[in-house]
C-alpha cells in the first residue's frame, strides 16, 4: 500500500502555476508540441543541490522549465520526502507571450484526500 505524505501546514494540495526558465536552453521550441491537457512530469533537485526547484517536463521527458521558487521551496523537500505531485498543462501560449507567462499548469499533490488522483 502507498504511504500518503501530508503536505506542510498551509499549503494546497491543488493548485495553478506558471512555468519559468521557459527562455532559456531552447525549452521555448519544446513548448510548442505542449497541447492543453498534456500530462506533464514533476522533478525536483536533489538535496545537494543549490537552491530549491522543481522542474517541469513534458510526455517524452525534455525539460520545459522550473515551478516559481515560491512553490518550490515547500514542494521540492515534500516530493523529495515521498509526496507525489502531478501537473497537466492547462493553458499554453504562443511566442507572443511572454516566457514566464507562456504555460499555466495545475498541480495535484496526493495527500489522500477523497477526488486525489492515485
Amino acid at each position: 500500500m502507498r504511504r500518503i505524505h501530508p503536505l506542510p501546514t498551509g499549503r494546497p494540495a491543488l493548485f495553478r502555476a506558471t512555468i519559468h526558465g521557459i527562455a532559456f536552453a531552447e525549452r521555448a521550441a519544446r513548448v510548442e508540441g505542449v497541447r492543453p491537457g498534456d500530462a506533464l512530469g514533476l522533478f525536483a533537485d536533489p538535496d545537494d543541490s543549490a537552491c530549491e526547484a522543481v522542474w517541469v517536463h513534458a510526455a517524452g521527458g525534455d525539460p520545459l522549465g522550473h515551478l516559481p521558487e515560491e512553490i518550490a521551496s515547500w514542494l521540492a523537500p515534500w516530493i523529495r520526502g515521498g509526496g507525489t505531485a502531478r501537473a497537466v498543462a492547462l493553458k499554453v501560449g504562443g511566442p507572443e507571450v511572454p516566457s514566464w507567462r507562456r504555460v499555466v499548469v495545475e498541480v495535484r499533490c496526493v495527500t489522500g484526500t477523497p477526488g486525489d488522483a492515485p
